[in-house]
């Protein structure tokens, strides 16, 4: 038996989920280190996200 996501809790995930791409892609960090939060966003969309409001990159655009 699996854990099955739907209606309208799954619809806020995938929300927050997509919040955290974008700030993710947004940040200063490196290269590899967005590429890796993205992955793991992806694959664990609970956990992952979990995972990224507490660990993941901080601050906003790298400077240009």
């Amino acid at each position: 038996m699996g854990i099955e996501v739907g209606g309208f809790f799954g619809l806020i995930i995938l929300v927050l989920n997509i919040w955290a791409i974008i700030k993710t892609i947004e940040s200063g960090s490196s290269t590899g280190s967005k590429v890796a939060w993205v992955v793991v966003i992806i694959i664990l969309p609970v956990i992952g996200f979990l995972l990224w409001l507490l660990f993941g990159p901080r601050g906003g655009r790298a400077a240009t």
